[in-house]
């Protein structure tokens, strides 16, 4: 029996609600994660038997079986589906289909963590990262072990999460990260003057994978959820699913591949460098996920709706809206990053950071086009169309590590050739979404669309001038160091650049800056007193 529409069933957050929530936990999430690095590099050594390297190198294998075999499904492969229920007000057989999945990739991910706990010190020695002392290698495997169960945890909390953004609720989803990253940080405090030093930290990761899948469970109060041990193999949606989980979960997959390569290649330049790398490459990933995946995931439920309505034109319009809105906001933070790529890096590293600020330097193209594929490639999954970027992603994984071999040789770029190869493959890869976007949708991207984009690049040459002027004025010194220091100093450099880029926003009539202004205006709207 079908349920009928309520008022609370209708009730939705808007798409800007539900993207400043998303922006802004995302961001605490980000800072905490900013600090939870800045935390371990602080307290262990880059080299020697309690090295960084060890810790960053754990987690590359539980992430790939994560992301092959999970991520595909907790998102774009399930929840249009879940949106084409919602839409004919079968709540019953959505939940159905919940249960079915979180049936089956359980024993998947049980199985994985069989595997990840048995064979850690090979997966360690002949795959990830070759060639580290016995310490090492000891405890590399010990955290990567302790690792094991979260795939698990975060393959729950992915399933039940998207469930909850179908039917409109973000909360749980956006918070339930924090407390991951708050577990690590409080065992860095708790571990690192003990025997298991940097091991600890592993302990740390395995309970914070846990209370985020509590703190998501939370969320389903009020939702009717009844679990039933049963898989629906017989049911057509839910083959749908199976049917679009293997292109997306390999197209997750061959990321992951991409970072244990950079890993594998990192290592064989030298004691440090997967260290060096991993914290660069956290740096560009804080603003790809704050505004391409924050963004793109606060609309992807209402693209999937415009489609489930058979309104093409309305999935255009919003669409493109969206994607405006990113390409203006993402192009003040990759400017911001390029020119204060200095300051970020020593504030992550705590130490000298010439290594990590290069690195990260070349990667600031990576960051503007990743955060555009954010929401370019949930184009083809709101439409259930998982192969294309999968597609995709192979030609690029192929195209990136024949790069690597060649820029990031001790006799090259070093690790700077593993950036540079990173953000020419992310460039090709939109571009080459971009074309079959256009061959698909003629209508698409009109000259209205092309106009806005004009200004929104010129008015990008107005921010370069600002942050350029900035760092000049704020230049880094040999002896910044500390928060209060190098944070003061890129809050100013990007300060101006944001106001610049506003301002000349204004200027240039662009529509992505009025609800700045309208902000702006209610906030400083006289309050009226009645006496």
């Amino acid at each position: 029996m079908q349920e009928k529409p309520t008022r609370r069933t209708r009730k939705r957050i808007s798409l800007g609600g539900v993207a400043m929530l998303l922006m802004v936990t995302t961001l605490v999430g980000q800072l905490l994660g900013f600090m939870r690095t800045r935390l371990v590099n602080a307290n262990f050594a880059a080299t020697g038997p309690q090295s960084t390297d060890t810790y960053f190198a754990a987690f590359n294998i539980p992430d790939f079986f994560f992301y092959t075999l999970a991520a595909g499904a907790l998102g774009v492969a399930f929840m249009p589906v879940l949106t084409d229920k919602l839409t004919k007000h079968d709540r019953k057989a959505m939940w159905e289909l919940v249960a079915g999945l979180l049936n089956m990739l359980s024993v998947i991910m049980l199985f994985v963590a069989i595997v990840i706990f048995v064979y850690a010190e090979w997966l360690i020695r002949h795959i990830v990262a070759p060639n580290m002392d016995p310490q090492q290698m000891h405890n590399a495997a010990t955290i990567m072990r302790l690792l094991a169960l979260n795939p698990l945890f975060f393959t729950l909390s992915g399933i039940l999460t998207s469930a909850q953004q179908t039917l409109g609720k973000f909360f749980f989803y956006a918070v339930s990260p924090l407390f991951y990253n708050l577990s690590i940080i409080i065992s860095i405090y708790a571990f690192r003057h003990t025997d298991l030093g940097i091991v600890g930290l592993g302990i740390g990761a395995a309970i914070g994978g846990f209370l985020q899948l509590l703190i998501v469970c939370l969320g389903l109060f009020g939702t009717k959820f009844h679990w039933h041990p049963r898989i629906p193999w017989r049911d057509q949606d839910f083959r749908t699913v199976l049917k679009n989980l293997p292109p997306r979960s390999l197209d997750q997959g061959v990321d992951q591949v991409q970072s244990i390569i950079e890993t594998n290649f990192a290592r064989r330049l030298g004691e440090g460098y997967i260290s060096y790398y991993n914290n660069a490459y956290t740096l560009h990933t804080a603003p790809i996920l704050l505004l391409g995946t924050a963004i793109s995931t606060a609309a992807f439920p209402r693209l999937n709706k415009r489609l489930s309505q058979g309104r093409p034109d309305l999935f255009r319009r919003d669409f493109l809206r969206v994607l405006r809105i990113i390409i203006w906001l993402a192009m003040p933070v990759v400017i911001v990053c390029f020119f204060a790529r200095g300051y970020l890096a020593r504030l992550i590293f705590s130490r000298d950071a010439q290594e990590i600020a290069l690195i990260f330097g070349f990667l600031c193209v990576a960051i503007f086009f990743r955060t555009l594929y954010a929401i370019i490639s949930r184009w083809f999954y709101a439409q259930k169309d998982t192969k294309t970027p999968l597609f995709v992603s192979l030609f690029t994984i192929g195209l990136n590590f024949a790069l690597v071999t060649v820029l990031a040789r001790p006799s090259s770029y070093g690790a700077a050739g593993l950036a540079m190869a990173q953000s020419i493959v992310a460039t090709l890869e939109v571009i080459v979404l971009f074309s079959i976007m256009l061959v698909r949708d003629t209508k698409l991207f009109d000259a209205a669309f092309w106009g806005g984009i004009v200004r929104i690049i010129s008015v990008g040459g107005f921010s370069v001038l600002a942050a350029y002027t900035a760092v000049s004025f704020y230049p880094l010194e040999a002896s910044d160091r500390g928060l209060v220091t190098l944070g003061s100093k890129f809050a100013l450099i990007a300060g101006v650049t944001f106001m610049v880029h506003i301002g000349v926003s204004q200027l240039f009539s662009l529509e992505e800056v009025r609800p700045v202004f309208a902000w702006l205006r209610r906030l400083l709207k006289p309050i009226k007193i009645q006496y």
